[in-house]
């Protein structure tokens, strides 16, 4: 089987020409969510619809996290080595304190119930941005079918300590996976509402990202040429990771398409993770992938 596929020389400095791509988990019913937690030498992640989150180490394999997951999706590990969590099921976004308990971050805006938050990330001042598309709300299959209360599907910001969320990108049809660059002057967001909208680009747009969350210069970063961008994430040197459905495609800074590595189900998230940061955990339809690659997260080491 062939792995990867190059689009631009840059791409073989990112990747081991004989690495392959092992299937490392199978049978679940919607892969989502993926993040590593170092200290536990843990990969968790979310399968929406079976209701549940998984855990995966080296050691154990695939094994249950929390039975009943309230429809989790996406999951971030904050500067405390916090788990939180996005969840279709109450409509909010939680996190997992250390000692098992749980708060909740945020629930509503404007007095009115969110609509299904989806992906979220940490900025290391302690900001909770999240995205909240109405994927959770639309059937039974991966939250409660209800009408939406928000005038639309936006972008989030919770502010350092908490507090009331602000919606600081308001414009797009679906906003899904989102991450910052290693720097943390640049926001990603990735629109996946082509799913609704089949006017809505295969996008992934990029914002300048000043004191208090303040976003400025919007723009296309890049478009993905098969299916819809996801979950994306940055490597330490600025290159951008996003899902599709062909596989995992490779940006340089510069919005280049690198490469991609082919996957033989829709990809839906990814996460890098490993004792040394360099494997790229892949959370793809039904199963979990992983691959040694030559990048690690722009936050490692953790």
């Amino acid at each position: 089987m062939t792995v990867y596929e190059q689009r631009d020389p840059r791409f073989r400095a990112l990747i081991h020409a004989n690495a392959q791509l092992r299937q490392i988990g199978t049978g679940f019913e919607w892969t989502e969510g993926p993040v590593w937690f170092p200290a536990a030498q843990m990969l968790l992640f979310s399968d929406i619809p079976a209701h549940r989150m998984m855990r995966w180490t080296a050691e154990t394999g695939c094994s249950i996290f929390r039975e009943d997951s309230d429809y989790s999706n996406g999951n971030t590990r904050d500067p405390q080595g916090r788990l939180v969590t996005c969840h279709h099921g109450m409509r909010g976004v939680v996190r997992t304190e250390h000692d098992g308990s749980r708060s909740i971050l945020a629930s509503h805006h404007g007095g009115k119930r969110l609509n299904s938050p989806n992906d979220l990330i940490v900025h290391s001042d302690g900001s909770v941005w999240f995205t909240d598309p109405t994927y959770g709300i639309l059937s039974n299959l991966e939250g409660y079918k209800a009408d939406p209360e928000q005038e639309g599907s936006f972008v989030y910001r919770l502010p350092p300590g908490g507090g009331a969320p602000r919606a600081v990108i308001t414009d797009f049809v679906q906003p899904n996976g989102l991450c910052f660059s290693p720097d943390e002057k640049v926001l990603y967001v990735a629109e996946s509402g082509g799913s609704q909208d089949p006017e809505a680009p295969p996008a992934i747009r990029a914002f300048d990202l000043g004191p208090d969350g303040v976003l400025t210069n919007r723009r296309d970063f890049a478009l993905i040429d098969r299916g819809r961008p996801d979950g994306i994430r940055c490597d330490a040197n600025g290159n951008l990771w996003s899902s599709a459905a062909d596989g995992v495609h490779v940006f340089a800074p510069d919005g280049v398409l690198l490469g991609k590595i082919l996957v033989p189900e829709v990809v839906s998230n990814i996460c890098f993770g490993g004792a040394r940061g360099n494997r790229l955990f892949i959370t793809a339809t039904t199963s979990l992938y992983q691959i040694a690659v030559n990048a690690a997260a722009a936050d490692w080491p953790a």
